[in-house]
């Protein structure tokens, strides 16, 4: 227990010196028995509700909670989809930590609390103090909407921020610092709470985000047929002496290399001496190359950069779009565009290399899902990558880093780590029945769980539907899944080819054909996956399953969404959407 002095009051000192002398014995007493001394009153209740879809809110939550536990405060983690909204009104104080994906939605733990929340139903919650952390990424039109509306319903219901919202781009751990630090003051932490936060930042395995793995590639192939329209590739990269442990439903971050060529068209066109080092996101300093080669996003642009390049640029047509305030006509005029379009075609008045690359981001590491199993394949990772390749404004373009790993990345060892994604797991029960839906390079968690499933000798039933838009040239991982099928071990194998007919046929359809066995397998205790595009296939997915559920299970709109709640609570409702 905390220790608090008091010096008597017929101690020959003023009060202000008594204050003092206790003040300074509590601590350093407190200090030599290993405990805190700060405070000497109860703890102070803190709640922290968390919505996250692949992992990153959750890992800022329990960050939070440590150094919030290190302090003065009692501090309770709850995942949104497990949270009891019949207690918001009597919390005293509320952090609220989400993600946003797909077209400005909530994670799916968040979904029903998120729903409550903006409905008429929500509580009046005066007395409740609050703070909000949003995370999003800045490439989509809808930033951190998720958790912009989670404050400004609590602040419209009658709660008191404490804290001012702060809204993360991808790169998000000086933003989640500030944003921490002030939120402890501001609840009465103090420095010795923030000094606990500071020692937290570290990471506690050999290699990960912040310390790469220069890991080789083994194979790199186009699973794609010829005359495909598409290209995926698949890439098996070694993790020996990595020390980085995976299981199937995490995913691997790529760190990419920008393009050569594109980065030497940049210098040459920009109006200042290039040869001057530049400071690295990370810190240090490089030569400007090697930072716009492997530091600085020279591929996205956003509103925020088009502001920051106007008050440099002569251009009249480039202030029209940002000082319209209208931020679809910035997205628009964003989209299809690159760095390259702005250097050579909206010309900026840059001092210097230093005070050109303020204005870049971060070039971030891309995550994907692994199409592995660890235990089928020691000290391997697999991947199933889709190769981004478009023409716009007259120029051919490509994602980052799907084009780094097919055309540039040959005798490189491409740094990676593991992002552990625990809001996707493969049902630990072996006889449990699995229903996964995976088209395109959704496939690739499918192919690692049905690899798993084998090598532990699963006795339950597997499902996979998949589609593509032409069966001779798409069926990506065609002879496994076909081996599995032959062999029994693939249960069903429900393929939707879209383009092999005159009438679009996709996986919902399959699920709609079989909507009597899909019922019948969710009832045996099936678990429900789905991977791949959050925006269209996934919600259409989603649709179909309720409408299975109504039509098959004889129940109505509200049982049905009801049904599928609960299969989300009971996590047999999984989805990995980006």
């Amino acid at each position: 227990m905390p220790h608090r002095i008091l010096v008597p009051e017929d101690a020959p000192f003023t009060p202000e010196q008594r204050e003092w002398l206790s003040d300074f014995l509590s601590k350093t007493l407190g200090s030599a028995s290993g405990e805190g001394a700060e405070y000497d009153g109860p703890a102070i209740p803190v709640t922290i509700l968390v919505g996250s879809q692949t992992g990153n809110a959750e890992g800022c939550a329990k960050r939070m909670a440590k150094d919030l536990n290190g302090g003065r405060f009692d501090t309770e983690v709850v995942d949104m989809g497990q949270y009891d909204s019949g207690r918001l009104a009597g919390e005293k104080n509320l952090l609220v930590i989400t993600s946003t994906y797909g077209d400005g939605e909530p994670p799916d733990n968040a979904a029903d609390l998120y729903e409550f929340i903006l409905s008429d139903q929500a509580p009046q919650m005066k007395g409740v103090r609050f703070s909000v952390l949003a995370l999003g990424d800045t490439e989509y039109p809808d930033f951190c909407k998720c958790g912009i509306d989670f404050d400004q319903r609590l602040e419209s219901l009658g709660a008191e921020r404490v804290y001012q919202r702060v809204d993360c781009d991808v790169d998000f751990d000086e933003a989640f610092a500030g944003w921490r630090k002030g939120v402890i003051e501001s609840l009465g932490g103090g420095a010795a709470a923030i000094d606990t936060a500071a020692s937290t930042e570290e990471e506690s395995i050999p290699y990960g985000k912040k310390n790469p793995f220069g890991s080789p590639i083994l194979r790199n192939y186009n699973l794609n047929g010829e005359g495909a329209e598409k290209e995926t590739h698949h890439i098996e990269l070694s993790l020996e002496g990595a020390g980085m442990d995976y299981v199937v439903g995490d995913a691997l971050g790529v760190f990419p290399v920008n393009q050569e060529k594109q980065v030497d068209e940049i210098l040459n066109s920009l109006p200042f001496n290039t040869n001057d080092q530049v400071p690295m996101p990370g810190g240090g300093e490089s030569s400007l190359r090697d930072a716009l080669m492997t530091g600085y996003d020279i591929r996205s642009l956003t509103p925020k950069l088009l502001q920051a390049w106007q008050s440099r640029s002569g251009s009249p047509y480039l202030r029209s779009v940002v000082e319209s305030g209208d931020r679809k006509v910035m997205n628009d005029f964003c989209w299809g565009r690159e760095l390259i379009d702005l250097v050579t075609e909206y010309p900026a008045d840059f001092s210097d290399g230093e005070e050109f690359v303020t204005v870049l981001k971060k070039l971030q590491p891309r995550l994907y899902s692994i199409a592995s199993s660890p235990n089928a394949h020691p000290g391997e990772v697999h991947l199933t990558i889709a190769i981004v390749r478009y023409n716009s404004h007259g120029r051919d373009r490509g994602g980052v880093c799907s084009t780094f790993l097919a055309d540039r990345a040959e005798g490189l060892q491409p740094g990676v780590f593991v992002h552990h994604n625990k809001a996707f797991r493969l049902v630990e029960d072996d006889s449990a029945p699995i229903i996964m839906v995976g088209p395109g390079t959704g496939v690739a968690p499918f192919r690692a769980f049905l690899e798993e499933r084998k090598v532990r000798g699963a006795a339950g039933k597997n499902w996979l539907l998949f589609g593509n838009p032409h069966r001779k040239t798409d069926f990506l991982y065609e002879e496994e899944f076909v081996s599995m099928q032959k062999d029994g071990f693939l249960t069903r194998l429900d393929l939707a080819f879209s383009r092999d007919q005159a009438d679009k046929i996709y996986v919902q359809h399959r699920m709609e054909e079989n909507g009597a066995e899909m019922w019948q397998w969710l009832e045996e205790g099936a678990s429900f996956y789905v991977c791949g595009d959050a925006s269209r296939m996934a919600k259409d997915v989603d649709a179909c399953l309720h409408r299975i559920v109504e039509k098959h299970g004889g129940k109505t709109e509200d049982e049905a969404k009801n049904y599928i709640k609960a299969l989300k609570r009971e996590k047999r409702y999984q989805r990995d959407v980006y």
